[in-house]
C-alpha cells in the first residue's frame, strides 16, 4: 500500500525502465501518503474538530439548552446566602447524599453548583439559586451536550481502546500536516495552471490547499498540546518524568483539585494520584482535630472562602469539600485561572480552626508541569482571552473544512467503475535517503503508535498487497 521500499535496481541494465523525474515521483510518494493517512485521520480529526467546538462553546450552548436550571432571576433586593445554607438545601433536597464540591456562581445570574454523589453512587450537578436559597433541579454532568462531546473526545467513550484510536489519528494526523505542507509548496505551479485552464475541481482544490497551510500550524498545535492527556504516549511520558524526579501535571501533594463538574474547566488539571505523595516537597495536608477540652470553632465552606479571598485567590473560587467522617480532612479552595492558568492556586483551608494549611499553586509546579498547563490552556482556548477562543473556533471549523473537502476531490476525481480506489501512484526512496529514514524512525520512536502502526503498515505492504494481485491492484502497489 505504502511502495516504500524501492528495489534496487542496476543503473547500467538495459531493461530498466527509466526513471520518473525526481521532484514527481517524491510529489505522487507523498501525496499516496497523504492519501492513505486521510483514511484513519479524517474521521479522528473531524470527531475531534466537532466535539472540541461544542466544549469550547459550552458556556454559551448549555445555558441555552438548560435555562431553568443554569440562569438565575436575582430579585430587585438580591443577596445571596450563606454557602453553608445552600449545601443544607442540596442535602434535604437529595437525602444520604455526599457533597463532593461547590462551585461560587460566575456572575449574578448564575446559579452555585454543587457536585454530589447521591445515595446511589451516581455523580450529579446541583444547581442551587444563592438568593433562596432554592435548589433549581440537577444534572449528570457526563450526559450533557458538552459532557458527551469531551468524553467522545477523550476515548470515543469506549475507554482505553478509544483512547489508543485517538492517539493513533493523532499521531498520524502530524503526518498528513507535513505530506500535506510539502504537497502545498510543491504543486503551487501545477494548481495555477490549472486554475487557468479551469479545469474541474481545482477551485476546490486551492482552497482546500491555501485553508491547509493556514491550519496546519495550528493543526500541528493542538496535537501537540493534545499529547499529554493521551493514554499511551502521555502516560509513558509522565512515567519518565515521575522516574526524573518531575511531572507533567500539577501534582498537588494531599488533596484532590480534579475537576468534579464537566462544565467548569477553570480549575487545576491535578493528576496527584500519578504520583506518590511521599515523592512530593510536601506533606499531604490535612487538619488537626481539637484535643478534649478544646473550644476551637469548626470552620465551614464560607469560613474557607473567606480565607482563601485573603490569600488572594481570584473569584469564583471552587471549593472541594472534606468527607463528613475524615477528621483530617481539609477544605481545598481552587481560585479561578481559567483565562490564565499561571494564576492557578489551590489553598488548604483547616476545617476547624479555619487556618491556612498549605497553598500549592503554579509556581509550585515542575517546569515540565507549567510548559503542559499552558499548552493545555492554548489547548482549549482560554489562556489569551478572545484571541484563543476565536482563534481556537477558526481552527475547528477549518481542519472541519479539510476533512470534507478531501473525501470530496478524491470523490471527484476517482476512477468510475475500475475496481480500484484510485489513490496516487509513487514510493518513497528510503533506502537510498538515509535522512528520510533517520526522520521516519525518530518520529516512530517519539510516537511510539505511530511506529507500530507504520511496521504494520509495511508487513501488510511486502507479505500481502504484493502477493494478492487482485489487493495490489486496489491499492495501485507499483511493482
Amino acid at each position: 500500500m505504502t511502495d516504500v521500499l524501492a528495489p534496487r535496481r542496476d543503473p547500467a541494465d538495459p531493461s530498466r525502465p527509466p526513471r520518473p523525474p525526481t521532484s514527481g515521483g517524491w510529489f505522487r510518494a507523498v501525496w499516496r501518503w497523504h492519501f492513505f493517512a486521510s483514511f484513519l485521520v479524517v474521521p479522528v480529526l473531524l470527531l475531534l474538530a466537532v466535539t472540541g467546538l461544542i466544549y469550547l462553546f459550552r458556556f454559551q450552548l448549555e445555558p441555552l439548552m438548560h435555562a431553568d436550571l443554569m440562569k438565575v432571576d436575582p430579585p430587585s433586593d438580591a443577596v445571596a446566602q450563606p454557602y453553608l445554607q445552600q449545601l443544607a438545601v442540596v442535602e434535604a433536597a437529595y437525602p444520604g447524599s455526599t457533597a463532593v464540591s461547590l462551585a461560587e456562581p460566575r456572575n449574578a445570574d448564575s446559579p452555585t453548583i454543587v457536585s454530589i454523589t447521591t445515595a446511589a453512587g451516581e455523580g450529579r450537578d446541583v444547581y442551587v439559586s444563592p438568593y433562596g436559597p432554592e435548589v433549581l433541579g440537577s444534572l449528570d454532568p457526563d450526559s450533557t451536550l458538552s459532557g458527551t462531546a469531551i468524553r467522545l473526545h477523550g476515548d470515543l467513550m469506549v475507554g482505553t481502546w478509544g483512547d489508543y484510536v485517538i492517539e493513533l489519528g493523532a499521531c498520524w494526523a502530524v503526518v498528513m500536516a507535513i505530506t500535506g505542507y510539502y504537497l502545498f509548496i510543491r504543486g503551487w505551479r501545477a494548481r495555477r495552471r490549472a486554475r487557468r485552464a479551469d479545469r474541474p475541481g481545482t477551485r476546490l482544490r486551492s482552497r482546500h490547499g491555501l485553508v491547509g497551510a493556514v491550519a496546519g500550524i495550528g493543526l500541528l498545535a493542538l496535537l501537540v498540546t493534545g499529547l499529554p492527556w493521551t493514554g499511551f504516549w502521555g502516560a509513558q511520558v509522565q512515567t519518565l518524568a515521575t522516574e526524573r524526579g518531575s511531572s507533567m501535571w500539577s501534582t498537588d501533594p494531599g488533596a484532590a483539585s480534579d475537576p468534579t463538574s464537566t462544565l467548569d474547566e477553570s480549575l487545576p488539571h491535578s493528576h496527584a494520584v500519578d504520583v506518590p505523595w511521599a515523592m512530593g516537597d510536601s506533606d499531604v495536608p490535612s487538619s488537626t482535630p481539637p484535643a478534649d477540652g478544646d473550644e476551637r470553632s469548626v470552620a465551614n465552606v464560607d469560613t474557607a472562602v473567606e480565607v482563601a479571598g485573603a490569600e488572594g485567590l481570584r473569584h469564583p473560587m471552587t471549593v472541594a469539600l472534606p468527607a463528613a467522617d475524615d477528621e483530617g480532612g481539609v477544605y481545598s479552595v481552587i481560585g479561578y485561572a481559567f483565562d490564565a492558568p499561571s494564576d492557578e492556586r489551590t489553598v488548604h483551608v483547616d476545617r476547624y480552626g479555619g487556618g491556612v494549611v498549605s497553598t500549592y499553586g503554579f509556581d509550585d509546579y515542575p517546569v515540565l508541569a507549567k510548559v503542559v498547563a499552558q499548552g493545555i490552556g492554548l489547548h482549549e482556548g482560554r489562556s489569551l482571552g478572545l484571541w484563543s477562543f476565536w482563534g481556537s473556533a477558526l481552527m475547528c471549523l477549518s481542519i472541519v473544512f479539510l476533512c470534507l473537502s478531501g473525501p470530496l476531490m478524491w470523490w471527484r476525481r476517482r476512477p468510475r467503475s475500475s475496481g480500484v480506489v484510485g489513490a496516487p501512484r509513487g514510493r518513497l526512496p528510503i533506502r537510498t535517503t538515509p535522512v528520510l529514514a533517520v526522520l521516519l524512525v525518530a518520529l516512530g520512536v517519539f510516537l511510539p503508535l505511530f511506529g507500530l502502526s507504520l511496521l504494520v503498515v509495511l508487513v501488510l505492504d511486502q507479505l500481502v498487497l504484493r502477493r494478492v494481485p487482485a489487493l495490489g491492484r486496489w491499492f495501485a502497489t507499483m511493482p
